[in-house]
């Protein structure tokens, strides 16, 4: 099946925090709730109906959900850039003739705009997967490594048997990430193209 290699998206590929918060705080406004961002940061990466619960009652979670994939894509996606070394760590994975899958627990089609938006290309992506079940789709898409800033992604690799790398560009440290059961912790991507070299042996 060749090298693949799975990527987190939001705050491990890309810097969507600005843009989260403002399309969370604009459907909350419009629906009359208030979506503090220093209560949001810590959410960031869970699914968006675990995110939405912590502002809404149960009875109005699917509507919040729904007002915020409208808003997104205008609020959310132009906020979106890259972070550090995210593309030198892509561009290596297709110089080693490798895939790059991306498993976010974000929508597929908004994956996708936030991709489209940074110009990232990337070879394959799944959306509204978190934790093991981001496990599943490594598995099925045979990934040696997962990349990711969130406990959950080290869980998904862990369960598919796949190297976990965290990277520190979220909201969880290098002690949360390592419990979590990553093989190795990272502040960024910068170094990467170098690790990468040295996993599958060839040199830069």
């Amino acid at each position: 099946m060749g090298l693949v290699i799975g990527f987190d998206l939001d705050l491990t590929l890309v810097d969507s925090a600005d843009g989260i918060t403002a399309a969370l705080v604009e459907a909350g406004r419009q629906m009359g709730a208030t979506v503090e961002p220093e209560t949001l940061r810590p959410l960031l990466g869970l699914p968006l109906d675990v995110t939405v619960r912590h502002f809404v009652d149960e009875s109005r979670v699917a509507e919040m959900m729904a007002l915020y994939r409208e808003l997104y894509p205008g609020i959310g996606v132009p906020a979106t850039k890259t972070l550090p070394g995210a593309r030198e760590a892509v561009e290596s994975i297709h110089d080693h003739r490798g895939r790059v899958l991306v498993v976010s627990a974000k929508i597929a089609s908004a994956v996708r705009a936030v991709l489209d938006h940074v110009e990232l290309p990337v070879d394959h992506v799944v959306g509204e997967k978190f934790a093991e079940t981001k496990g599943e789709v490594l598995r099925e898409h045979g990934a040696d490594v997962f990349v990711g800033d969130h406990p959950g992604d080290m869980i998904g690799a862990r369960s598919a048997g796949a190297y976990a790398m965290g990277v520190t560009t979220g909201s969880h440290d290098g002690v949360a990430l390592r419990e979590a059961g990553a093989d190795v912790v990272f502040s960024d991507l910068l170094d990467f193209p170098y690790w990468l070299a040295d996993f599958v042996g060839t040199p830069t």
